[in-house]
């Protein structure tokens, strides 16, 4: 590794000293800068071509540098005799100025170490292209090894060497006399340039119709700088030392053979015998065998005989060659046309510039590029002629890679791209903006091309707008999202709204529709859905417009319409817009499609979150119930449902009837999860084991001294007399009066269910609608709600034993007063409306008392005692039981029938007792 990079050293080394001491004091490097060594040419490949630039104007120059020091093996006259032919070619050169002559730039110029002109840029001589390497850099320059000539370029190069002969032999009336690939340039652009007039004659009368050339005696004994190359010279300059015209069309024939046949002449020259070599070779071109052309194509191998031919009368002039049929190739008169453009005017050019796109896919890239590339753009200077050309300059880029792009065709663009008139260029930048978006540089998109888009957005003409917004789709997924966002759809908005014509307008919608894709969704729903509520036109297309990007705002996956925009802004437009006298049945069927879509979406959405919600609350209810943070009961305030349904009746706010509910949906509204079923189960089994253990003593209550009972009292004794007379009482049949619109219902005998505000029957969540047994008071009553335990009573609610009154006492206990003081104690201090002494029925005015007026007459209590109690099994979460300190959910579960349950589900009196002896011992 280290060996090669001292190598690469060395040799970087070297090239510089080279160049350095070659140029080195020479006035050629004030004006220039020398670049690297890249070919050689002139005769002997003497000259050393380096790459440079002129420093005044950087415009790229070839410096053609001829050393000294590799003429030091001959002596002085010799190497002056070298040095005046090299000198009076360059300065023949100078003197001549034709398209297919090398053009010098700057003349020669002389020093002590070398000689040194510059000429337009250069890529290699054509002894270099076809494979003679001599005097070029080492290594060897890639672009010269690989180079092939396509067929094309072999056509037109020798076409144009035709023609500078041409003009050499009838305008000059001059003989170049040494014309080989030596002398041959191929320039930067490809075409190929004459050189290497170091022994070219003039004609002795120029102005005579036939012109007559002194021809010099070859000299053997002369360096073989200051002498032709053998091998291209025509016989007669040896034979008979005389020559003409036609001498350089033997020249030409030759090099036709050297480049069909990879460099190599017709006929080895021996140069130390150059006479006896002739001599053999005009023998040999007297009877020239076919196998000697069979490389060259047919159809011009008819035309290099002639010119091989030994008598000079029968080859064709430069004039007639440029006319043969090999050059009528397509290629080559398109690459001709172009050469000659500054003899065109403006109508010929646009004809040839049109009928171009057909011809340039038939030709190599390399010609296409450095050849009809150059031409094109050097036609931007032109305005009349940019739509002509850019087709064709746009068409090339499509095949150029993004750093030729960037290279050779950017820099001339650039300037066209601010160009306003003629109006056509910007339609032709419109069409192909995908191309120019994909392989012009970021900062150049955001500095030339995207302000090209933005002008013809706010252009004059109807029809540019209207193309630039059909086109902008196209190309939107390549434009970077900030300029999209803050300067592409603020100019589309501003031509829909301030536009005149209903076609801008509706092409911006579809325009605005098409590239939401490539938005966001809070930018589509905070900028896009409220400008169209801003357009002012209800045409029906403007309306379709508006209905496409709603529609697919709302459908896009990545997009969507939020239900709450949906419900407050987007359905109140579109419901407006859909009822426009102007549309039609169709498009009114469409609005409504879209409307509906979006009335189901939001309602799905809506009702999901309101089902979470739900569900939540239930748990957290179901929670707070199973879990009490303490030994008090916790108690969840009435619910807005219930307090709903106290005013509407039982319809909740679900929308659905509670007493139209059948029996077998009922269950659904109170099933527990596992989890809650597991924790009643473990409460069931603590209650048990409670009842199981000793029962507690009563305590005694000490008697008032106004008292005249001062024996105790059983409280459980007590509680089951009382309960026994007031369920006598309630017996009594009466006239029930008509219910005041409230919660609160009167005690009264019925064997129907108790009926709510509403008139609904009354259900509590657990069994079908139930009735109610008064136990002869009126209590407070609220019809339950959706939740599991809703419309709970405060805890001050008198309790209702009326259930237990199927065993009933002795009939006599019904007439006696029975003392209820022993319940006082029960009740709250804010709440003691009447003692239950006071509630009780007076045995010995019975008729006169007021308050059981109100039940009239028992004769009917055993029919309605057998009604109440089958619907006893249902009694309101708020109605009597739930509001019991002593008693608890799980309670409720409803087991099996058993022989001790009638069929409502509840137990005897029997067991009702029991349960209160152990609660009260």
């Amino acid at each position: 590794m280290e060996s090669m990079l001292n190598k690469l050293k060395s040799t970087v080394t070297k090239v510089t000293a080279d160049v350095t001491s070659a140029v080195m004091g020479n006035p050629v490097t004030r004006e220039f800068e020398v670049g690297r060594h890249i070919a050689s040419g002139g005769p002997g490949l003497c000259w050393r071509i380096y790459n440079g630039t002129k420093k005044s104007t950087k415009q790229e120059v070839a410096v053609f540098v001829f050393d000294k020091k590799t003429v030091d093996k001959y002596q002085k006259f010799e190497r002056d005799q070298i040095i005046d032919s090299l000198k009076r070619g360059v300065q023949q050169l100078t003197r001549l100025r034709h398209p297919r002559l090398l053009t010098v730039q700057h003349p020669l110029e002389e020093s002590r170490d070398c000689l040194a002109f510059c000429t337009e840029p250069v890529f290699a001589s054509l002894s270099n292209v076809l494979g003679n390497w001599d005097n070029l850099p080492s290594p060897l320059p890639s672009d010269i090894k690989e180079y092939k000539l396509y067929d094309v370029e072999t056509k037109y190069g020798l076409l144009q060497i035709s023609e500078g002969l041409s003009f050499l032999h009838s305008g000059v009336k001059m003989v170049h006399g040494n014309l080989c690939p030596e002398n041959i340039i191929l320039n930067k652009s490809g075409s190929w340039k004459i050189m290497g007039f170091d022994f070219s004659i003039s004609s002795t009368n120029p102005s005579d119709a036939e012109p007559k050339y002194t021809c010099k005696e070859w000299e053997p004994n002369l360096p073989p700088l200051c002498l032709p190359n053998p091998e291209y010279l025509a016989p007669e300059y040896i034979l008979s030392v005389s020559c003409d015209s036609a001498s350089d069309m033997y020249s030409l024939g030759v090099v036709m053979h050297a480049v069909f046949n990879e460099g190599k002449p017709v006929f080895k020259v021996n140069k130390h015998d150059i006479f006896k070599s002739f001599s053999r070779q005009l023998d040999q071109l007297s009877s020239m065998s076919p196998s000697l052309l069979n490389k060259i194509p047919e159809e011009v191998r008819e035309h290099v005989k002639m010119l091989l031919s030994v008598t000079s009368n029968v080859r064709p002039d430069a004039d007639q060659m440029t006319k043969i049929p090999f050059f009528d190739d397509v290629g080559a008169v398109t690459l001709q046309y172009f050469d000659s453009l500054f003899q065109r005017d403006n109508l010929q050019k646009s004809q040839f510039y049109k009928g171009l796109p057909k011809v340039l896919p038939k030709l190599p890239k390399r010609v296409v590029v450095y050849r009809i590339l150059p031409a094109l753009t050097s036609e931007f200077v032109n305005p009349d002629m940019v739509p002509f050309v850019l087709p064709n300059v746009l068409l090339i880029a499509e095949e150029c890679t993004k750093e030729e792009y960037i290279r050779l065709i950017l820099p001339d663009l650039a300037p066209v791209f601010k160009q306003q008139e003629p109006i056509q260029i910007l339609l032709i930048f419109l069409q192909k903006m995908d191309l120019l978006l994909t392989k012009t540089p970021t900062d150049d998109i955001k500095n030339s091309v995207l302000p090209m888009v933005y002008r013809a957005l706010e252009a004059p003409s109807v029809q540019i707008q209207e193309l630039c917004l059909n086109i902008i789709p196209t190309f939107a997924n390549l434009i970077d999202y900030p300029s999209m966002k803050n300067s592409l759809i603020p100019r589309i908005k501003s031509a829909c709204l301030q536009t005149s014509s209903l076609a801008v307008r509706v092409n911006s919608l579809v325009c605005l529709g098409k590239i939401l894709e490539y938005l966001d969704k809070w930018f589509v729903i905070d900028e896009i859905l409220p400008f169209l509520q801003q357009i002012p036109s209800r045409e029906p297309a403007v309306l379709m417009g508006i209905l496409g990007i709603y529609k697919c705002t709302f459908s896009h996956k990545k997009l969507g319409i939020p239900k709450e925009h949906l419900a407050s802004k987007s359905l109140p437009h579109l419901v407006s817009l859909s009822i426009d006298n102007n549309l039609n049945l169709n498009q009114f069927n469409s609005f409504m499609v879209v409307i509906r879509d979006m009335l189901s979406r939001m309602e799905a959405e809506h009702k999901t979150k309101l089902e979470q919600l739900h569900l939540m609350q239930e748990q957290q209810r179901s929670i707070n119930i199973s879990n009490p943070g303490s030994s008090e009961e916790i108690k969840s305030p009435p619910s807005t449902g219930s307090q709903i349904d106290d005013i509407f009746g039982s319809t909740g706010v679900n929308g659905k009837e509670n007493a139209s509910a059948t029996p077998a949906s009922q269950p659904n509204r109170v099933s527990l999860t596992l989890e809650e079923k597991q924790r009643l189960a473990k409460e069931q089994e603590q209650a048990a084991k409670l009842r199981k253990q000793q029962p507690l003593a009563p305590q005694t209550i000490k008697p008032n001294s106004t008292s005249t009972n001062a024996q105790t009292k059983d409280l459980t004794s007590s509680l089951l007399n009382n309960m026994t007379s007031l369920n006598s009482l309630s017996l009594a049949k009466t006239v029930r009066p008509a219910p005041t619109q409230g919660t609160a219902l009167s005690a009264f005998p019925t064997s129907t269910p108790v009926v709510g505000s509403m008139g609904t029957p009354v259900s509590n969540g657990f069994n079908p609608p139930i009735g109610f047994q008064a136990g002869g008071m009126g209590m407070g009553m609220r019809p339950t709600g959706p939740g599991l335990y809703g419309g709970m009573t405060n805890t001050t609610s008198t309790p209702n034993f009326g259930a237990f009154a199927q065993n009933q006492g002795p009939t006599g206990q019904t007439n006696k007063a029975p003392d209820m003081s022993a319940l006082d104690s029960l009740f709250t201090h804010n709440k003691p409306k009447v003692t239950l002494n006071q509630m009780g029925p007076n045995t010995a005015a019975g008729a006169n008392n007021a308050w059981l007026s109100q039940f009239g007459s028992a004769q009917n209590t055993q029919p309605q005692m057998q009604g109440m109690a089958a619907g006893m099994g249902g009694v309101s979460s708020g109605f009597g039981m739930q509001a019991n300190p002593f008693f608890s959910p799980q309670n409720f579960s409803q087991p099996a029938v058993s022989p001790s349950m009638n069929p409502s589900g509840i137990k005897h009196s029997t067991s009702a007792n029991n349960d209160l002896n152990d609660l009260f011992g």
